[in-house]
């Protein structure tokens, strides 16, 4: 075996040891070793050079990106998730009839299409679904982050907050939390603007919270301003100190005239 194949095999049989073992700053030392490695390789993209080793180089450069994307996902570092996923992508679409499939490619394209659905990303979301092969959406990762779209687009925020208990997979959870919070916080800003109180029995139904505590908890580290008092959550004091916006009449009047008369002079 080539020898600078076999490097990289040894240290990524060290950093798979160090993943098992959840040690994740050594797992992003042997990461950033890894990936200069691999700059050594002819085979991988973008050359894609035909060399005696390119199959097993191909196999090992796309699984250690793998496993750096969901080593971002433990670390809870975004802005690696995409540097990785934007290595890993041609493994994926330009290494067909190279090397065998991966099991983990499915996996990890739902999960990046849930990172731009977290992210508000929505016209990426679909560019990268449309990238897709139609017998992709049949499966149940890319289906997942679909049906959470079309329930985020729809306002059915119940069932964004419930599909936190049926992920796909379990790298999933992270970003599945960060889209629950997102949803909270959106119904959150509803209810301030169209109701002066709720029920905490009312409240906790509405915010998915299996107990009283869990939704006092969220009130104390998200929202300071309502106040809990005799079973209920009081969002007036939060009304009461925001500033009344007035509209400047006069001058939209005004504008609008001058509107009037210059199509008049057109016409």
């Amino acid at each position: 075996m080539d020898p600078k194949l076999v490097e990289v095999t040894q240290l990524f049989a060290r950093f798979k040891a160090a993943y098992a073992r959840n040690d994740l700053n050594v797992c992003s030392n042997h990461l950033s070793q890894l990936k200069v490695l691999l700059t050594k390789f002819p085979s991988l993209p973008p050359s894609f050079q035909q060399t005696p080793n390119a199959v097993d180089e191909l196999t090992i450069a796309r699984e250690i990106y793998e496993h750096a994307v969901v080593l971002s996902v433990k670390m809870e570092d975004q802005d690696a998730f995409e540097r990785d996923f934007c290595q890993l992508k041609p493994y994926y679409m330009d290494t067909c009839g190279i090397i065998p499939p991966s099991p983990e490619e499915y996996p990890i394209l739902g999960l990046n299409l849930l990172r731009l659905l977290v992210q508000n990303r929505i016209a990426e979301f679909h560019t990268e679904l449309e990238l897709l092969p139609a017998k992709a959406l049949e499966n149940l990762c890319i289906k997942h982050g679909v049906e959470l779209e079309q329930s985020f687009m729809e306002g059915a925020y119940n069932r964004v907050l419930s599909a936190r208990q049926a992920v796909p997979h379990e790298t999933y959870v992270y970003f599945m939390d960060l889209l629950a919070k997102t949803v909270r916080d959106e119904i959150a800003g509803c209810s301030e603007r169209g109701y002066d109180y709720l029920s905490i029995s009312d409240a906790k139904q509405m915010f998915m919270f299996s107990s009283d505590n869990e939704l006092q908890q969220y009130i104390a580290e998200e929202h300071p301003g309502w106040d809990v008092k005799n079973g209920l959550v009081l969002f007036q004091k939060v009304k009461e100190s925001q500033p009344c916006k007035e509209i400047p009449s006069a001058p939209v009047i005004n504008q609008t005239l001058g509107y009037a008369r210059e199509l008049e002079r057109i016409v």
